[in-house]
Order: C-alpha cells, then structure tokens, then sequence
C-alpha cells in the first residue's frame, strides 16, 4: 500500500476538510489531488487561485478554520490601503494571502504554468502532497443571473449566492487540457476519491476537462465519492441552487444521479440512509457514515472509513 498513492478530486471548504482528515489517517505524500481552477479569478492585478489556496492553506495547518479560507492570525492593513484606489469591496484578502497571490503572479509574468507554480508554492509552505491544478488553461465559472452575467465569486461572495441562476457556463473550457501525467494518475491510482464538494461547480468543472471524465468511467470500479448534502441542503454554498438549475433532485440521489457514470462506491449521511436503497438500484454500493465533518476527529473518521473500505 505504501507504494500505491490515492487521487483525491477537490474543491472548496468541504474538500478542504476532508483532505485534512486524509492526511491525519495516511502519509501525506500519498495524495495526488486535482483541484477545480474555474473559480480562479484576477482581482487588483493578481491572478487569484481559491481552491488551491484553501487547500493548500488547510495542508500546510496554517488556514483560518473559522472562516474555512485564508490564514489565521490574518491582517488587512493592504486591503484598506487598496480600497482608497479601487472601487471594489466584496472580495476579502488578508496580508499573507497577498503575498501568495504576488508570488504566483509574479511566476506567471516569469512564465511558469498554473501547475508548475501551484508545486512551488505547496513545496514551499512545506507540503508533500501533489496538488495539481485541473487545468494549466484560464477556465472562469461564468453565472448568468436575472440581472447580470458574473463571475462566480461575485455570486458566491458579494450577492451570497441569492440571486436566481439563469444559466452556468465555464468560459475557456473549449481550450483547456488536463495537466501533463493527470489521466495516467486517475489510471493508476490505488483509489479515487471524490470530495463532499459542490458537484456542479467545484467537481464539475474538473470532469469537463477533455478526458477526465471518460478515464474515470473505465476505472469507476475504484472511484468513490462522499455526498456533500445532507437531509436536501448544502453544509455550505450554492450547491442546492446549482443541482436544481440542472434538473437534479436536491439530496444525495441527485448526486448520485450526477456521478452514476463515474463511480460505484456513494458515501452518504446516515441522516439520508432511508435513500439508500434508491442509489443502490443505479448499480451503486452506497454506505451511511457520519459526514459532517464538525471536528479534526470526525475528519478523521470519514477518511479513514473511506480509504478503508473494500473495493
């Protein structure tokens, strides 16, 4: 097993949780974790990485665990300052996080690539696991609302998600590729692990990728995903709003519907474990564990129950 690494697909604050759990359970350094990049976005001309930095952040120990993002300890002397020039005041960045969004911005002006640079940040914040972006190409989640086209940050942070969804389009994606080595790594991976992420707009951009998601159904045997709703409602996000623009019954039956073709193995609440026999009639082995992840604990527990479970 120690020679057998798993491949972890991410996004989010949910993800975040639950990778700190696997790297509690297993070596760190066992963990290849694709992470959505379509919520990427350039604010006060730095090129700006959310769920990389969440993850990154959570990996390192060194991510606001109340807010679920940013450093803890954090200052905002700089955002003050900056808010004198710009007239832009939704999005929140603290002082340490600027630096890493100068560094990375820097790099890219030096000409590195979204990877290259995602690996020197992790190696220099000290992490061992591979953090791979899910695509080197610009992809912008693009939210059309009843009043205006937005970015999906603005929707997320400034409007708090309460706007009605008119359509939900990932701008780029005609020209993105998956990252050097990404399908061997699915292919070769001890197992699959699908995070309790937003399955619309932190997990499916990443299966929008050009042959991700079709390397995935020829593994699917090994592919196991984690509902991120419990009892029809979201622990955080706009994932309920997003599952019904696209037709999906909003609980873990929805998500299941969404994943069928990529997986076998469902991870519910054992809040829903009466809809475990739904899911199971998609040819899906479905199992109730505690999910909310309320502590370091019980991130270790959901980890270690589903890296421990035969496939």
């Amino acid at each position: 097993m120690d020679d057998n690494y798993y491949l972890v697909l991410a996004g989010g604050v949910g993800a975040a949780k639950f990778i700190e759990g696997l790297a509690n359970v297993i070596d760190p350094a066992l963990l290849k974790i694709i992470i959505n990049t379509g919520d990427d976005i350039e604010l006060y001309g730095l090129q700006i990485c959310p769920d990389i930095d969440i993850i990154t952040y959570t990996l390192a120990g060194i991510v606001d665990k109340e807010r679920g993002w940013g450093f803890q300890d954090e200052s905002f002397n700089c955002l003050k300052s900056l808010k004198q020039f710009y007239d832009f005041k939704w999005f929140n960045l603290g002082d340490k996080d600027l630096a890493t969004h100068i560094y990375r911005t820097d790099l890219f002006k030096k000409g590195f690539s979204k990877a290259e640079i995602t690996m020197k940040i992790a190696e220099k914040m000290g992490i061992t696991s591979h953090l791979i972006p899910m695509t080197n190409e610009s992809v912008q989640t693009i939210i059309t609302t009843d009043s205006e086209e937005m970015h999906f940050e603005e929707f997320f942070i400034r409007y708090n998600c309460r706007p009605r969804i008119l359509d939900i389009k990932f701008q780029g994606i005609d020209k993105a590729k998956p990252v050097k080595g990404v399908l061997d790594y699915i292919k070769h991976a001890e197992r699959v692990l699908i995070c309790p992420s937003n399955p619309v707009v932190s997990i499916g951009t990443i299966l929008t990728i050009p042959g991700i998601r079709k390397t995935l159904k020829n593994i699917k045997q090994k592919v196991i995903a984690i509902s991120p709703i419990i009892e029809g409602a979201t622990v955080k996000g706009p994932a309920d709003k997003m599952m019904k623009h696209l037709g999906l019954e909003v609980s873990c039956v929805g998500v299941a519907h969404y994943y069928r073709d990529i997986i076998s193995h469902f991870i519910i609440d054992n809040k829903d474990c009466a809809l475990k026999p739904i899911i199971k009639e998609m040819d899906i082995n479905t199992y109730c564990f505690d999910t909310l992840m309320v502590s370091k604990e019980k991130k270790k527990e959901i980890a270690k129950f589903t890296i421990n479970l035969e496939i």
